[in-house]
């Protein structure tokens, strides 16, 4: 891994406008709910359960008491950053090389970003690390959703059917499937009377919904562990958003990624893209995963 990007071997970098659409695009998480900005001190969503039903009334009738349970999800932004050395070469470039050079570099940052927020909100690690991660703490699928179905490989369209299940038994809707690849592929081979269920997922597709729900494949949902799947409502029960952004910043002195070597004695400038955070899982109840069983 190059510590340092030379002005030989650079990839195309530049400063988009659209890097939540890039993020949209390829992570799962972001793919199937909505972004909606967040406040930079977080904000805290609430979620209404009308105790009873409606209730009809006579003319001049009394009129009775319904209920109404009330809960609150605190979704507090947290920063990420992504950085790299370059040389100073980048300086004394033409406008239109530095550009280019910007604009692939923010590029490279939503990539970072969309897998980022599916391994943060899913898993709950710090994505350089790989590391559980204290400042996420609990705010994550894997240790928020407790309604597990164990996967079955021969019969994978029985796993969602038993995790749909779980949703709508728990009052919930379900609006989307996020698949790790082995899921996809174990769907895509199923067979009834030597005819496949699910071609629109054969040789690696990854449609944009399955028998009518929206869904998308991701190495991010199992990210080398258990998860096969994550079914529920996505458009409803789970928020995220970002606080702030800080598409690029040019920093031409010091040391920033404390390495111990100072930029203008290295000839070198440095880059760094920031971003402000949040997300939530509204009702845990309405998601289910299908894991594979321990060995």
């Amino acid at each position: 891994m190059a510590e340092v990007l030379s002005k030989g071997s650079l990839f195309k970098p530049e400063l988009v406008k659209d890097l939540i659409n890039k993020v949209e695009g390829k992570s799962s998480i972001a793919k199937l709910s909505q972004q909606k900005p967040i406040p930079f001190n977080g904000t805290e969503q609430f979620t209404f359960t009308m105790d009873s039903e409606i209730d009809i009334v006579a003319e001049n009738g009394k009129k009775g008491h319904g209920g109404i349970s009330l809960d609150s999800v605190k979704i507090i932004p947290i920063k990420i950053e992504y950085g790299a050395r370059v040389s100073d070469e980048f300086m004394f470039a033409s406008e239109e090389t530095k550009l280019n050079i910007l604009e692939a570099f923010n590029e490279g940052f939503a990539n970072k970003l969309a897998k980022g927020i599916d391994l943060m909100a899913i898993h709950g690690i710090n994505p350089r690390t790989g590391q559980a991660s204290d400042i996420i703490g609990n705010n994550c699928f894997e240790k928020k959703v407790t309604q597990n179905v164990d996967y079955v490989e021969s019969d994978p369209d029985l796993n969602v059917e038993v995790a749909v299940g779980m949703v709508q038994g728990s009052g919930g809707s379900v609006t989307g499937l996020a698949m790790a690849p082995a899921f996809s592929s174990a769907l895509s081979q199923m067979k009834v009377n030597g005819v496949k269920q699910f071609p629109e997922l054969a040789w690696g597709a990854n449609p944009a919904s399955i028998k009518g729900l929206n869904c998308d494949v991701n190495q991010t949902i199992a990210n080398g562990g258990k998860n096969r799947a994550i079914v529920g409502d996505f458009a409803g029960k789970f928020k995220w958003g970002y606080a702030k952004r800080i598409p690029m910043e040019i920093i031409k002195y010091g040391d920033p990624d404390g390495t111990g070597k100072d930029l203008k004695n290295y000839n070198q400038v440095y880059l760094r893209a920031e971003a402000y955070l949040g997300w939530g899982i509204m009702v845990p109840e309405h998601f289910a995963i299908i894991k594979a069983k321990e060995e």
